[in-house]
Parts: C-alpha cells; structure tokens; sequence
C-alpha cells in the first residue's frame, strides 16, 4: 500500500516573506495568474486537500483497485496455462495475483515479471510450487516442495510464525539474495506479513534444496519428507529455481487457512 505522507498545505503569506511590489508584479503578469490558478486545479483534481490552519490532512492512496479488465487478464492466464488441470487453485492464484500488485504499487516487487505461488490446499505428493513467467504468460517451473514437519504429515494445515515451531509460515514474501549456507545454494525469504511470517529471516527459513522432497520418498510412503519449516524444492532442479525467482520477486504460500484470510491486512484490505 502506498501512503502518501502527510502534509499542511494552509497557506500563509509570511511563509513566503513577500512584499507589496511583488505582488503587483505577480498581478500584473497574467501568465502567472493562470499558471497558478491551474495549478491548484491540478492539485484539486489530484484529491488533494487545503488544510485549516494549525492541520494536517492525509492523502491515502488505495492499495490496490484491480479492475475488471485486470481479473480478466488474470484469469485469461490460470485458464491459458491450464493451472487448474495442474492442481492450483484458482483461489490460490486470484489471492497471489492480488497481493502482487499491492506489493508492486508498495515498491517492494524489484522484479515484477516472476510470481511463485505454493499451494499447500495439494497434499505433498502433488507438484504444488509454481513459478510463472507473467511477461511471457508462461508457466516456467512446477515442482515439489516441502511444509514443515508440524504443519502436518501428508497435508500442511498448522502454521506458525515463531521460532522452534518447525512449522511453515503462509502469506506473502519478496525473495531476497542466495546465499551458499548448512544445505548449500540457498535463498532468503523476507516474510511480508508482519505477525503472519514477519520472522522468516529470524527463524532462518530460506528456499534449499533437500534429498527428501523426492518422488521416490513418495512412492515408498506415500508422500515426501518434511522441513524445519523452509519451502525446501528438489536437488535437480533448486538451481533453476532459486536463479529464476531470486533477487526481489513475490512468492505467495496459500492454504484455505481461516485465520490467515481474517489476519493478512494484504488480502483483507485488497480489493479484487
């Protein structure tokens, strides 16, 4: 959300420390006149407000309006790609393509062309991290990924955004730099949401990769391994992965959670 800052605009002529030869001048000089005059049209017509004197009026701009021609260019998209058939949720990428454009007009987003969506609503065993190319209308990569080992077995439905909870965080995050740490090429994640997954960088939950988000694990028991609470991806293609989305796009890990669609000041206060 951008929030323009607050500002008196009451108007006072010992501010401008003017004297009465010139303001003689300025009257008789209509082009100034004018010039002024549509200048205060123009500030009229932008929404902004002449404050009494001794207040402040505050000009706050609406997250994010996402118009009708928006949603149908959205869903062109999920229907173009065929997500639905591939397991996400249209819910899932309605909210994602939502709290994308409210991170882009907060200036948070530095590379708008990418959004990766996790759809924990899927059981483990089905490719649930998806990363979308949204210049080129192309679905890049649908993988595997892990939830954290107390967020459930087969199916993620308990989250938590403290320390030690080996649980995943849902919401909104901007991926960060890569960096080579304890499970090698690996990507931080800056949590978004404050109370909801604020403490990602703190609990050290970055995207790795891990030997146990495998389909062979699936086939022998029925679903893959668990984190300590990172989205962790498969080691033949977290390369690809993390080189494509790092460095400042939006990744949204979704789950039909009531608590987070009642907490997630970005999904309440987006208008679709």
């Amino acid at each position: 959300m951008q929030t323009v800052k607050s500002f008196p605009l009451s108007l006072h002529l010992d501010l401008f420390e003017v004297n009465l030869p010139f303001i003689l001048i300025i009257l008789m000089n209509k082009k100034t006149l004018l010039f002024l005059f549509s200048t205060i049209l123009i500030l009229f017509a932008a929404g902004i407000v002449l404050a009494a004197p001794g207040k402040e009026k505050t000009m706050i701009v609406n997250a994010v309006d996402i118009s009708a021609a928006n949603n149908n260019s959205m869903f062109a998209m999920y229907d173009t790609l065929e997500l639905e058939a591939l397991g996400l949720s249209r819910e899932a990428f309605e909210k994602a393509m939502q709290g994308y454009h409210y991170l882009l007009a907060s200036g948070k987003i530095i590379n708008q062309d990418i959004i990766s969506i996790i759809d924990f609503s899927l059981p483990s065993d089905k490719k649930r991290l998806f990363v979308i190319d949204l210049k080129e209308g192309e679905l890049v990569y649908n993988t595997f990924v892990a939830h954290g080992k107390r967020s459930g077995t087969k199916l993620a439905t308990q989250f938590s955004n403290k320390k030690e909870s080996n649980k995943s965080s849902l919401g909104f995050y901007v991926t960060g730099e890569t960096y080579n740490g304890h499970h090698g090429y690996s990507l931080r994640l800056e949590g978004e949401e404050k109370g909801i997954n604020d403490n990602a960088l703190n609990r050290g939950i970055v995207m790795h990769s891990a030997s146990y988000v495998d389909e062979k694990i699936i086939e022998g028991q029925g679903y893959i391994g668990r984190s300590l609470g990172c989205p962790a991806i498969p080691s033949n293609v977290y390369k690809q992965v993390i080189g494509t989305i790092r460095n400042g796009t939006c990744l949204f890990i979704y789950s039909p959670d009531k608590y987070y669609a009642s907490h997630s000041k970005i999904i309440t206060q987006v208008k679709g």
